[in-house]
């Protein structure tokens, strides 16, 4: 899979802005008034904006509204109808904090749900395509909701569970990779099974498909050296792990917390672009790629 900078951009921002909706919403003591204010501000600029580049992604961006028209089938189409809930419910929530110090907890339960529901539905546009095995993995989707759940703590002040989260996150991240690593060879996918040529005798590629580029080597088909991958694995987890608990067990937690903030979000930018470079999609054998 091609990593393009707007869907890494994507899943990466929007997931962290609705995991402080996640945490603001669920925060029994919510803050009020102008604090309440520049919170959901950051929140709704990273879950709208992550939402809204997603947008430059697709074929036909003017077409973005006929998204919700699939909603029985497609989890794109959930995507688009649990953002829209969670955006919803929680701009009603944060309007009674900010301008009635009202908090209306159910309100803010619900949209808590529908955020990390958002969070799930994203992950399953990945997880439940067969055609990608490292991705087709109930580990995707627990990754996602770990790294926004985290991200999320840290951008809402919560030191405490916030460390501990990064701890579970960096644990999935890792453990998503090792398996990942050999999900593409168990699931027995090769250029028999691809073409159904297999029952005949062995099967090799006489060319390939198509003598210049196309939509299928841009967006499905990306190769990145294993050497290359491990180093980018480890800087990632440095970043989006390491980096940022070692600084939130320093003192003066407002400073450390900023920058242990940043160096989490790079981290999950790296990670996040190696999701998309690794894919391994099996369109890739028709093209001696795999």
């Amino acid at each position: 899979m091609h990593p393009a900078p707007s869907i890494i951009a994507f899943s990466t921002f929007s997931g962290l802005g609705l995991g402080l909706l996640f945490w603001l919403g669920i925060d029994s003591t919510a803050p009020t008034g102008w604090v309440a204010f520049a919170f959901f501000a950051i929140a709704y600029a990273l879950a709208v904006g992550g939402l809204i580049s997603s947008t430059f992604h697709l074929g036909r961006p003017e077409r973005a509204i006929k998204a919700f028209t699939q909603w029985q089938t497609s989890w794109l189409s959930r995507e688009a109808w649990c953002a829209v809930a969670a955006l919803v419910t929680m701009g009603i929530y944060a309007f009674l904090l900010v301008f009635f110090d009202t908090q209306v907890s159910i309100l803010g339960w619900i949209g808590a749900a529908f955020a990390l529901a958002t969070v799930y539905t994203t992950s399953m546009i990945y997880a439940q395509l067969k055609t990608v095995p490292r991705w087709n993995t109930a580990l995707t989707s627990a990754l996602f909701l770990s790294l926004s759940i985290a991200g999320g703590a840290l951008l809402s002040g919560r030191v405490t569970i916030g460390l501990v989260l990064l701890l579970v996150a960096g644990g999935l991240q890792a453990l998503w990779w090792k398996t990942g690593d050999t999900r593409f060879k168990q699931s027995g996918t090769d250029l028999k099974t691809a073409t159904g040529l297999g029952n005949i005798g062995e099967v090799r590629a006489f060319e390939p498909p198509h003598t210049g580029t196309n939509y299928l080597l841009n967006e499905m088909v990306f190769t990145v050296g294993r050497r290359h991958a491990q180093k980018l694995r480890m800087i990632a987890l440095v970043l989006m792990l390491v980096v940022p608990v070692f600084l939130l067990l320093l003192p003066y937690p407002h400073i450390f917390g900023l920058l242990a903030l940043i160096s989490h979000i790079a981290g999950v930018l790296v990670s996040r672009w190696l999701f998309f470079a690794e894919a391994e999609h099996v369109v890739g054998l028709y093209y001696g790629m795999r």
